[in-house]
């Protein structure tokens, strides 16, 4: 089969197609038919070697966390799942180095979720990875339904997802996003707060996907939530604030749950590129240049 692969770290002009063994499933697990998926700022950082801790296996890597395809390869032990099952799901990249920018790969059944009826292919794998991250986000907080909760980078894929979940369970989001920004935000049911305006109120909760870091700590109420969005730089509580630092889980359940939402136009899927396997290397570069405001889909 072939994958996007590269073997020494640097630019993007290090990716590649390359030619590598078709995977077989093991216990619980299903191989999938890759016809989507998408490019994440970690792809960026770990291809560039700038990844601040240690991989479980050393180079060659193929990267690629999100997958949408169709089962194609099942280990009997799996039943929720048949052969020719749209689904949706990721890779814990940072823990199996097992890439889908490839024709295959092989996941965890737990892992996966049937696809959303009725929704591209480049759409639907957006939806894994940020959409996952969002809702363990909010469930780290644990505030009730009427809470207020600002959201940093608000427009950008995660934080859309934030916006989008936070409104279906009953909170009041506010969206600190640039100035352009305005539409998409509110059209989420958020409030919207420009990141070039100082920051002022106080609210219940924080998810600081943008990384602005514990300054926004004087923003929380005595007893309230922040979550960071990079682990290394989760603040230290003060005035009872809980912190927490946010590691995405793969999750096929929660993941079901989400699919619905999409089903139920509740939470939008942006994609902002669709590119070949050939054409990796523009695809990171396209998300490197920033402000990216959907999802950077590479396929077969």
């Amino acid at each position: 089969m072939r994958a996007v692969r590269y073997a020494q770290f640097g630019g993007p002009e290090v990716l590649h197609v390359a030619d590598v063994p078709v995977p077989e499933p093991g216990p619980g697990q299903v191989r999938v038919r890759v016809t989507a998926s998408v490019v994440h700022p970690v792809d960026l950082l770990i291809r560039s070697g700038r990844f601040p801790a240690p991989l479980p296996t050393g180079l060659p890597y193929t990267p690629g966390w999100d997958v949408a395809g169709t089962v194609d390869a099942i280990d009997p032990a799996v039943e929720q799942f048949t052969i020719g099952d749209a689904v949706v799901g990721f890779s814990p990249w940072l823990r199996t180095t097992v890439g889908a920018h490839a024709e295959y790969v092989v996941l965890d059944a737990a892992w996966l979720a049937l696809a959303p009826a009725d929704v591209p292919a480049t759409e639907a794998a957006t939806l894994p990875t940020n959409g996952l991250a969002a809702t363990q986000a909010l469930d780290l907080l644990a505030v009730p339904a009427g809470s207020t909760v600002l959201v940093t980078g608000a427009a950008g894929q995660v934080g859309g997802f934030v916006l989008a979940l936070a409104r279906t369970i009953g909170l009041h989001a506010t969206g600190l996003a640039r100035t352009d920004d305005r539409a998409f935000v509110e059209s989420l049911g958020a409030a919207f707060l420009s990141c070039s305006d100082d920051l002022t109120g106080v609210f219940d909760a924080v998810v600081d996907l943008a990384v602005i870091g514990p300054s926004l700590l004087d923003l929380i109420r005595d007893g309230g939530g922040y979550v960071a969005a990079s682990p290394p730089l989760r603040p230290e509580p003060v005035r009872g604030i809980r912190t927490f630092a946010l590691e995405v889980r793969p999750d096929g359940s929660r993941l079901s749950e989400l699919v619905k939402l999409v089903t139920s136009g509740d939470i939008p899927l942006r994609v902002a590129g669709v590119y070949p396997f050939a054409d990796a290397a523009a695809a990171h570069d396209r998300l490197a240049q920033g402000g990216v405001r959907g999802g950077v889909v590479i396929v077969p």
